[in-house]
């Protein structure tokens, strides 16, 4: 089989729009969405051909951008970015503790569109479309379905429940990806969103500077620059897609002002080692990019061979602690089951307690004590 250059990757009606509109919506349209796209670009396996086959008829649809599509190796299946976005057949196969909601977010949401699971933030899923779909996505029931992004008006019920709950400060944005939608349209919803005086921080939760950095355009950054304060939290998971592009568009966001933290995906195959994840948050610091998390994978149903066990990822921060600063160390993070919240997971480095004594053993293995102060009260 031959296969193609990433140049040759668009079908003549995708060469028929190419000169319309800016780069990054021209890519968007050239996205690889179809078993065939895939076949043209990759070496596929019977179990990537039947699991296109499968998306292609239900379920979590496919869409690649070729710069994305660029970054796979075509006759690796076991290719770090290829794992990621290439649909395989053990998506179908259900495996004990998988949910189709496994953050419980269809029964915390407090208006359409609005998920409220702690007392002080809630998240806005502003659209259901992506630059590229994860086959990992904790949101494969809803994203992709042709919704597109929420206009404002069927909004409005989300932002006057935030107006009636002032203890809400904090409010992530998320679909989909936001920073998929056009910027006009992106704009109005988070002045609408700073509008609300109770709201002090928006979050943005995008992962186009992985997917599709040509989006993180200068006239982005001039758009969104009058709504600080606004965080951009993003997903790398791997050191490969550290790229001049994506490293380039994370230059903008900090230059711009824009704090931006990262949350990776443990995934099996993909990350779930020391040297792996060492090198990528790294190298996400060199950017100026905070390892925020490290997220246990969330038991979405047909992500099974993606996931690890709980040890997995407790014995690579164990292995990581005292090889890395601690701006470069993220908190290993589950995000448990049925939407109860957050817990962070830690190696237990606690030997023993007596009394006020207490022996820590060091990241070298040393056994160190550490003597409480007397009660002076």
């Amino acid at each position: 089989m031959a296969l193609v250059s990433l140049e040759s990757l668009t079908s003549p009606r995708r060469k028929a729009t190419r000169a319309s509109g800016p780069r990054w919506t021209r890519e968007l349209r050239a996205a690889s969405r179809t078993l065939a796209d895939l076949e043209r670009a990759l070496r596929l396996t019977d179990a990537e051909r039947e699991g296109a086959r499968r998306a292609e008829r239900a379920g979590l649809p496919i869409s690649i951008t070729p710069y994305y599509l660029g970054l796979c190796d075509p006759e690796d299946a076991r290719c770090p970015v290829r794992m990621q976005c290439v649909p395989r057949v053990e998506e179908s196969h259900a495996v004990p503790g998988d949910m189709v909601d496994p953050l419980g977010e269809e029964a915390h949401e407090v208006a359409p569109h609005l998920i409220c699971r702690y007392p002080d933030r809630a998240l806005l899923v502003a659209t259901d479309q992506c630059a590229v779909y994860c086959r990992f996505c904790t949101r494969s029931r809803i994203v992709g379905d042709g919704a597109g992004p929420r206009p404002l008006d069927r909004l409005a019920p989300a932002f006057a429940w935030l107006e009636a709950h002032p203890e809400v400060r904090d409010v992530i944005v998320s679909g989909g990806d936001p920073l998929a939608m056009a910027t006009p349209r992106l704009v109005a919803l988070l002045s609408r969103l700073r509008a609300i005086p109770s709201v002090e921080t928006i979050r943005l939760a995008t992962r186009v500077p992985v997917t599709l950095p040509s989006r993180v355009t200068a006239e982005l950054v001039r758009a969104l620059r009058p709504l600080h304060p606004l965080w951009l939290m993003t997903h790398f998971n791997h050191p490969k897609e550290l790229t001049n592009q994506a490293l380039e568009a994370c230059r903008r966001l900090v230059d711009g002002g824009f704090p931006v933290m990262n949350q990776t995906v443990l995934l099996r195959g993909i990350n779930d080692d020391a040297d792996t994840l060492e090198a990528l948050f790294r190298g996400l610091v060199r950017a100026r990019v905070r390892p925020y998390y490290l997220l246990q994978a969330d038991p979405v149903r047909g992500t099974g061979h993606l996931r690890t066990p709980l040890a997995a990822g407790l014995a690579i921060m164990e292995r990581l602690q005292g090889r890395l600063a601690g701006i470069a160390l993220p908190k290993l993070i589950c995000d448990t089951p049925g939407g109860r919240g957050k817990v962070p997971l830690s190696p237990d480095y606690v030997v023993s307690r007596s009394g006020g004594d207490t022996v820590l053993r060091t990241f070298r293995g040393e056994h160190v004590t550490y003597r409480d102060p007397p009660d002076l009260g």
